[in-house]
């Protein structure tokens, strides 16, 4: 498959080439995007290209929930690019964010640009190629959110899945600062996974149960504590629904169950 050049805010980090190669693939105007396997690595509805196409990428929105100001995240930092997909909603439905995208394959950013409509403005999304892990360690920016979702090939996370790769994106968010990662639910050592990014974050962590694809998705926190209630929830997801055409209502049910019986409170 030939792959259009990008360009903008795109610089070049240490960092090693991967073997996969890209493919897209559409079917009922979807469009998917492959690490040369059949694993969906991202998807985008044609006819709905700012839209979340994907479950997962869904409930990884629920972030925008915990810390309700419409101005909130000032500054997002996004390990793995895939289709595209967070980052567009994002650019789209927070117009103050400036995003920051850590992505180590070049041939990955090209293809979102080229097939799946990643929007090309230095102003405000800036690209990195290089290792996640890596840059979190070096860096010393800060950041209100940092939404993790890299795999390889063979859907393995490396070192974006060590207790030292939590603890650096700890130390990187801000007084406002959430961690959203993406996991599979099929593969062995999930629950040593999650006890990691507890243990990052001093016990402020959880998952949702696992959505249709098998795709869980967990949460961190740090800075100033989250208490909300499930009704306040469920209002700035109507909101966000109204804004965006999100709707999460599906997400925050299946929130609901892992809390205590009869609570309506949500503390992180």
């Amino acid at each position: 498959m030939r792959l259009a050049s990008s360009s903008g805010a795109v610089s070049l980090l240490p960092h090693r080439r991967t073997d996969a190669s890209i493919e897209v693939s559409e079917k009922a105007g979807v469009r998917y995007l492959h690490f040369g396997s059949p694993w969906i690595q991202g998807a985008m509805r044609i006819a709905r290209p700012w839209s979340l196409e994907l479950e997962y990428t869904r409930d990884m929105m629920m972030a925008l929930l915990l810390r309700p100001a419409k101005r909130w995240p000032k500054r997002v930092l996004l390990i793995g690019l895939g289709a595209a997909s967070l980052v567009k909603f994002l650019y789209r439905n927070r117009p103050s964010s400036m995003l920051t995208v850590v992505e180590i394959d070049a041939a990955v950013v090209r293809a979102a640009v080229q097939f799946f409509r990643l929007p090309v403005d230095p102003r405000r999304i800036a690209i990195e190629i290089g290792d996640g892990h890596d840059f979190v360690a070096a860096t010393d920016r800060g950041f209100d959110l940092i939404l993790v979702d890299g795999f390889d090939a063979k859907s393995r996370t490396g070192k974006l899945d060590s207790l030292d790769f939590y603890r650096n994106c700890c130390a990187r968010l801000t007084g406002q600062g959430v961690l959203v990662a993406n996991f599979l639910n099929a593969r062995r050592g999930l629950p040593q996974s999650l006890e990691r990014m507890s243990e990052a974050f001093g016990g402020r962590a959880f998952a949702l149960p696992h959505c249709a694809s098998g795709n869980v998705i967990a949460v961190a926190a740090s800075g100033a504590p989250i208490a909300l209630s499930l009704d306040g929830i469920r209002k700035s997801a109507r909101r966000l629904q109204r804004e965006s055409g999100l709707n999460l209502l599906p997400t925050l049910a299946r929130l609901e169950q892992t809390q205590v019986a009869g609570s309506d409170q949500f503390a992180l």
